[in-house]
């Protein structure tokens, strides 16, 4: 289960300071989606509900310990002290997050409060849920074949060169998997950059790894519209840290919006790009021809894939790219889900920003996503129009 209030992505962090220094009146809520719609019995509802419900209460007491707090203001310096200190007095609210199964028994969640402190909880309830539905269905990992499986894969990646980061918290098989699996990348791993869980990077002596979601993007967009969305999202992120966590996720309404905005200053700020859908090869290459546009060498710039990937292909698309830029690789459910039974099906779970507001004086207004993968659309039909429109976008 959950280890720590640092038992989460960096980027939540980095996000949830964003806000708090930017936009400290703002307000969203948080909607979880189950992309399998998978359907519980009630049988399954009623323990399901006791040990998430437990759950929720038990996180409700963690806080931020004296040395977790030196830890981050010395190895995450770019987020100011003062973040940390009033994260040291942050308690989760149980009472805030409204989840219920319908009546096809597909489990919901929502939580709306104050956007810099709703986003921490994104990836608590993701990783409980992953975690709560794998004991309730009674699976049960295969330890040791599963260790077996990472040591394969970190030697595949020592042997190709390819540079990867541990990105497998939200939909981990469970938080003891996700330690085993660090451990062993901590042991073995000549080429593992780090890992966006920050309680594991304190834990083992790794570089915490992140920067900005999506939930950024679509933020300015539900408040100051699609055409700019991306542009001012990034001025904004540019603003904060100054050019740290410089790898700009261009996907959330298309990496053709976003390349279409991309300035020459904002370029030369970043140190790379994530791209999150879509194809790998044709997506890294459009990213490379804008930067020839603009005039900056690609071989100085990172690329970081991280849609569904597991090691092979990220060797692939690694060999492909490696004379162009920089690639690395973010790999998540290959590693935290890769249980070592043949028939183990993770969950596809994901939780978005849904609606905002910059202050209470504003009406909400709706959130959506439109991605490179039609899979990974998110939001409502009209607004999807109304961004298909602004952006010519032809989806």
């Amino acid at each position: 289960m959950i280890k720590s209030i640092l038992d989460t992505d960096l980027y939540k962090f980095s996000v949830s300071y964003a806000y708090f220094n930017l936009y400290p009146l703002a307000e969203g809520t948080f909607t979880f989606t189950d992309r399998n719609r998978e359907k519980w019995s009630k049988e399954q509802q009623i323990v399901f509900d006791k040990m998430f419900s437990d759950e929720l209460e038990r996180v409700s007491n963690l806080c931020l310990t004296g040395l977790e707090e030196v830890w981050c203001k010395k190895n995450i310096p770019y987020i100011p002290q003062t973040y940390w200190e009033w994260l040291s007095s942050f308690r989760f609210v149980p009472q805030l997050v409204d989840y219920e199964f319908d009546e096809d028994g597909v489990f919901h969640c929502e939580v709306t409060t104050s956007l810099y402190k709703v986003t921490l909880y994104e990836i608590l309830i993701l990783a409980a849920y992953a975690e709560i539905r794998n004991i309730v269905l009674g699976i049960k990992a295969d330890f040791v074949k599963a260790r077996q499986l990472v040591r394969d894969k970190i030697e595949l990646a020592n042997k190709n060169d390819m540079h990867f980061s541990e990105f497998g918290t939200r939909r981990r098989f469970s938080s003891d998997m996700q330690e085993m699996v660090i451990s062993e990348i901590k042991r073995n791993s000549k080429t593992c950059a780090g890992t966006s869980n920050v309680y594991f990077a304190m834990k083992y002596g790794m570089k915490p790894i992140g920067t900005f979601p999506h939930e950024w993007v679509m933020f300015h967009a539900a408040c100051f519209g699609y055409k700019r969305a991306n542009y001012l999202s990034l001025e904004d992120w540019i603003e904060i840290y100054k050019g740290d966590l410089g790898i700009a996720l261009v996907d959330t309404y298309t990496t053709k919006s976003f390349l279409h905005t991309l300035t020459k200053q904002q370029a030369i700020l970043l140190s790379g790009f994530r791209q999150d859908s879509g194809d790998e090869v044709e997506i890294g290459n459009s990213i490379i021809e804008r930067l020839n546009e603009l005039g900056i060498d690609a071989k100085s710039k990172n690329i970081v894939f991280s849609n569904a990937l597991d090691f092979p292909k990220a060797c692939r698309i690694n060999y492909i790219f490696k004379d162009k830029c920089k690639p690395s690789f973010g790999i998540g459910t290959n590693l935290t889900c890769d249980t070592g039974l043949d028939n183990y099906r993770p969950a596809n779970i994901v939780m978005k920003l849904s609606k905002c507001r910059l202050s209470l004086k504003d009406d909400y207004e709706k959130c959506i996503k439109i991605s490179d993968d039609t899979g990974k659309h998110l939001g409502d039909s009209d607004e999807f129009a109304v961004a298909n429109y602004q952006l010519k976008l032809d989806i």
